[in-house]
């Protein structure tokens, strides 16, 4: 199925909440209760939250469509990372964080998560970006698979609250000039 990716624009800010609201369960550890999961949504992917994203120039949103029908997205943040476990995992700078990389499940398989995550590195190598680093639950083993397969390495560890309870997290990165990249 062919998957086109497009810049968000402030106009998709319900849309990206309509997506979280969808998919952030999705990646959520097994252990993660419905009100912890919607008290995260609630307050950092509500729609509001997205309109705030959408505005903030250190953030780039890019929405996944296939066949006409939203398939997912992804926010990246261009902002030192202030976690110490993160900062001192990285080996590259100036980096990007791939904040956030979502996929409906009935487009899981389809293209849409490697064409958001590519239109994203483009634009990072586009912005003279050095490397791209995310942090993602340890125990999702299919998010893990597909970032390694996209060239994320593992660099560490960090904790990620959700609903109160602190999760492990890898850090993974994406240095483009190991890749033979230059950016």
């Amino acid at each position: 199925m062919p998957t086109t990716v497009r810049h968000a624009v402030e106009a998709d800010a319900q849309l990206l909440h309509n997506l979280a609201r969808q998919t952030f369960p999705l990646a959520c550890p097994p252990g993660t209760t419905p009100d912890a999961i919607a008290a995260f949504i609630a307050e950092h992917l509500s729609a509001v939250s997205f309109e705030r994203y959408l505005t903030e120039p250190s953030r780039e949103i890019f929405i996944a469509e296939a066949e006409g029908e939203p398939a997912g997205y992804v926010l990246f943040c261009a902002e030192e990372p202030t976690d110490p476990d993160v900062a001192t995992a990285l080996t590259v700078r100036p980096t990007l964080e791939l904040s956030k990389c979502y996929v409906l499940s009935n487009f899981h398989g389809s293209g849409a998560a490697s064409a958001l995550i590519s239109a994203g590195l483009d634009w990072a190598r586009s912005h003279n970006f050095a490397g791209v680093w995310l942090g993602v639950n340890q125990e999702n083993a299919r998010a893990n698979r597909f970032y390694e397969k996209m060239g994320f390495e593992l660099k560490g560890t960090k904790k990620f609250l959700v609903g109160g309870r602190w999760e492990d997290d890898y850090v993974r990165e994406l240095a483009f000039e190991a890749r033979g990249v230059s950016p």
